[in-house]
C-alpha cells in the first residue's frame, strides 16, 4: 500500500501559524569599537540572537534575500527581502532566521559619528522609523534597490582611504533615509507571545539597574528573587522561563550583566579600580579583582591594559 505524502507548510505559514521564542544568546556590542560600523550579510551572516537596549548604536538592516523575524520591544515583524528596519538604540530587539540564508546589508551608527554634523543626529533622532511600532518599512523593488546600493557605497567609502569619506557616508545616509521614507509602506507588527514579554520586562530591568551617571553612582545589584518580585512571578517559573529561551539561569545573566558593566567602565572612563569596585557595589576591591579575574582569567588592570594597548594598534 503506497504511503500518503506528509502534508507540509510553506515557510510564511509555517512562520505565521507555528513560530515560538528562538534559543536567544543575549549578545552585547563589542567595547571601544568604532562609531560606525557596516557590513554585508554576505561576510558577516545573521544569527538567531536578542540585544538589550543601551546598545549605544543606532542600527539599520535592509533585507536582499531570505525571511526572519524581528522582535524590537514588544513588536514583532515578519521580515522578507526588500524590507529595512531600523532600530533606536534604547530598545530590546532580537531577530530569528526562517530561512537557510539572509542576504543583505546592516549599519551600526554610534551618536559620537555626527560630531561634526548635527543636523544628520538630528535627522536621525526625529525619524519617524526609529520606533518599535514602526520599525520596518516594506520597499518596492525598484526602491530596495537603490537602499542596496547606497550600503554598497556606504561600504565602499569606509573601506576606502578618502579624506572625505566621511561626509559621502553621511550624505548616503539621507539618501537611504529619504529613499525608504518615499517609497515605504510600514510593515504590520503582531504582538509577541506572553513568554518573551517576561524576558523582555528581566533584561530591562536588568539594564536599568545599571545606570551608572558618574563615579558617585553605586549600583544595587537585585537577585534573581528580587527580579522576580518585580515581575509578580515566581523565581522558578522566570528562572525555567528564561533558561529555556537563553540557556543561561537568571543568576548567570545577572553575573554576565556586572561583568560586562566592569568592561565598560574600564574601557570607557579613566577611574580607578577602587572607583570602579565600589561604583559596582562590591565592598572591597579584592573581591571586585577576584570576581573579575575568575570570570576572564586576567586582573581588571591587566584588561584595561590590554584594551588600551589594542585601540591604539
Amino acid at each position: 500500500m503506497e504511503k500518503s505524502a506528509i502534508p507540509r507548510l510553506d515557510l510564511e505559514a509555517f512562520v505565521q501559524d507555528g513560530y515560538k521564542i528562538p534559543f536567544l544568546s543575549v549578545e552585547h556590542y563589542a567595547l571601544g569599537g568604532n562609531s560606525l560600523i557596516i557590513q554585508n550579510r554576505d561576510n558577516y551572516p545573521v544569527k538567531d540572537y536578542i540585544s538589550p537596549n543601551r546598545r549605544q548604536f543606532y542600527k539599520i538592516f535592509h533585507i536582499t534575500s531570505g525571511t526572519g523575524v524581528l522582535t524590537v520591544g514588544l513588536h514583532q515583524y515578519f521580515m522578507n527581502s526588500g524590507d529595512i528596519a531600523f532600530l533606536h538604540p534604547d530598545e530590546i530587539m532580537s531577530w530569528q532566521n526562517t530561512s537557510v540564508d539572509t542576504g543583505g546589508h546592516f549599519c551600526l551608527i554610534h551618536p559620537a559619528y555626527f560630531e561634526s554634523a548635527a543636523h544628520v543626529l538630528q535627522l536621525f533622532r526625529t525619524y519617524p522609523y526609529f520606533k518599535a511600532s514602526n520599525a520596518v518599512i516594506q520597499l518596492p523593488e525598484s526602491s530596495s534597490t537603490r537602499v542596496n546600493r547606497h550600503f554598497e557605497l556606504i561600504l565602499e567609502e569606509e573601506n576606502s582611504s578618502h579624506k572625505d569619506k566621511q561626509q559621502a557616508i553621511l550624505l548616503h545616509l539621507q539618501m537611504l533615509l529619504l529613499e525608504a521614507q518615499r517609497a515605504g509602506k510600514k510593515l504590520a507588527d503582531t504582538p509577541v507571545p506572553e513568554s518573551y514579554r517576561y524576558i523582555h520586562s528581566f533584561l530591562h530591568l536588568l539594564e536599568s539597574a545599571f545606570l551608572v551617571h558618574g563615579p558617585d553612582t553605586v549600583v544595587k545589584i537585585k537577585t534573581a528573587t528580587e527580579f522576580a518580585g518585580q515581575l509578580n512571578v515566581h523565581p522558578n517559573y522566570l528562572n525555567t522561563l528564561v533558561k529555556g529561551q537563553t540557556g543561561k539561569t537568571l543568576r548567570e545573566h545577572i553575573q554576565e550583566r556586572l561583568l560586562y558593566e566592569a568592561k565598560t567602565l574600564l574601557v570607557q572612563t579613566d577611574w580607578d579600580i577602587r572607583t570602579i569596585s565600589h561604583v559596582l557595589g562590591f565592598s572591597e576591591q579584592a573581591a571586585f579583582t577576584s570576581f573579575f579575574h575568575k570570570k576572564e582569567k586576567t586582573s581588571p588592570s591587566a584588561f584595561r591594559e590590554g584594551t588600551v594597548s589594542v585601540a591604539h594598534l
